[in-house]
């Protein structure tokens, strides 16, 4: 008998007709003998539903305020599919994140769980029940309700998976699992069976929406079996796991873009030591995410120009934060928003030359101008208009034989 967790996104909870299927997938799973804790996001399109009636309230509605709002979402979707498995002979019951408790830190909006009570769930899952836990949210030491970010009900299910010692857990979404690229804009794009950790974090931080980054993250540093698969189908998903199961014979796995970018150029900055955090620190503090970032010395050796790239979302918030910034000199700031990032990510770059050059001329022959470019051992990443992103895409994906 496994212990499984299994989270359930919001397409897969999207209507009463999908929480009364996934209650039938949880039914197989424990009548197979398993012990399930089940996580559940909002139904789909109900936290953007909430934030819309935040903004009708007020443009300043607090973050405390906005993390009650929206954690609600979850603990609908909780109660209705503990509703459906009772209804079908499964013993159910929901948990909120302050009847666990699931405790965490940090900023409301913004929070990381820390801590999970396992007396409550363990005793019930034991006694032949199946728990199921709201996503995304947990309440701070002070007794307030916080939540973990967008996407964070795959964090829960991952520091779910860890704190309980789950042998697997296993991501139902409106895929059956990752693929080379986005499918709905790549009808070539194909499943991928097996993917390390690295590959996977590289992935979906670079834009790939199957799974919150942070949660791949966890997953690979308490190495916990993860496994991707569809609501809708039986297909097989794919597997994310190890080092020891990188395959390093296939050099590019997959092409990822996001197309919510800005980029940024400080223009004569003081070349000295320092002025880079000077300029980055403020931006931090204003809970910025800073991306890519490039630095160019000028001939004379006395200044340097700064570009990097921000959520286009955080744009105007950016540009007010260093202008008031009163370290930090420079002698121009320019800005261009409608960019998008496109990456290729593989292990098999490691031992494979020519790659960057493969990716640069493919770029090149569909005249597409590369704006900044980022690498890693396993990835690059560049800057390109925005609207040049499916092109490119396209262009990548067949190059780098992904078809």
């Amino acid at each position: 008998m496994a212990k499984k967790v299994l989270k359930f996104g919001g397409t897969s909870v999207g209507s009463i007709e999908r929480i009364i299927n996934a209650a039938k997938i949880i039914k197989r799973e424990h009548e197979d003998g398993n012990s399930i804790i089940v996580i559940v996001s909002a139904m789909a399109g109900k936290t953007n539903e909430l934030i819309d009636q935040s903004k009708a309230i007020s443009k300043n509605f607090t973050r405390r305020e906005l993390d009650v709002l929206l954690t609600s979402g979850e603990q609908v979707s909780s109660a209705l599919l503990c509703g459906a498995l009772n209804e079908i002979g499964v013993k159910s019951k929901s948990w909120m994140n302050w009847q666990i408790p699931i405790i965490t830190e940090g900023e409301n909006t913004n929070s990381r769980i820390i801590n999970i009570n396992k007396e409550k769930i363990n005793k019930f899952i034991s006694d032949g029940g199946v728990a199921v836990i709201p996503g995304f949210q947990g309440v701070s030491i002070n007794g307030d309700i916080t939540s973990i970010g967008r996407g964070g009900s795959d964090a829960t299910a991952v520091a779910v998976a860890k704190i309980f010692n789950a042998d697997s857990c296993e991501i139902y979404t409106d895929v059956d699992g990752v693929y080379s690229s986005d499918p709905n804009k790549i009808p070539v794009a194909k499943k991928i069976d097996k993917i390390s950790y690295e590959e996977m974090l590289e992935l979906s931080s670079l834009g790939a929406k199957v799974m919150q980054s942070s949660a791949v993250q966890t997953a690979m540093i308490h190495d916990i079996p993860l496994e991707v698969k569809s609501t809708f189908t039986n297909r097989k998903g794919t597997k994310i796991f190890g080092q020891e199961n990188i395959d390093y014979n296939k050099v590019i796995t997959g092409v990822a873009y996001s197309k919510d970018e800005a980029k940024i150029t400080l223009i004569g900055v003081q070349d000295k030591p320092g002025v880079a955090a000077e300029v980055f620190e403020p931006i931090s503090k204003s809970q910025i995410n800073i991306d890519m970032v490039i630095q160019n010395v000028s001939s004379d050796g006395k200044t340097t120009d700064l570009t990097f790239t921000i959520k286009r979302e955080e744009l105007d918030k950016t540009i007010d934060t260093i202008k008031n910034n009163k370290k930090i000199k420079f002698k121009e700031l320019s800005f261009k928003k409608d960019v998008s990032k496109i990456s290729i990510v593989g292990a098999g770059m490691v031992t494979t030359p020519g790659v960057t050059y493969k990716m640069f001329r493919a770029l090149a022959s569909e005249n597409i101008n590369i704006l900044a470019i980022s690498t890693s051992e396993i990835k690059i990443s560049v800057i390109i208009n925005d609207i040049d992103t499916l092109r490119a895409v396209k262009k990548l994906h067949s190059i780098f034989e992904l078809d």
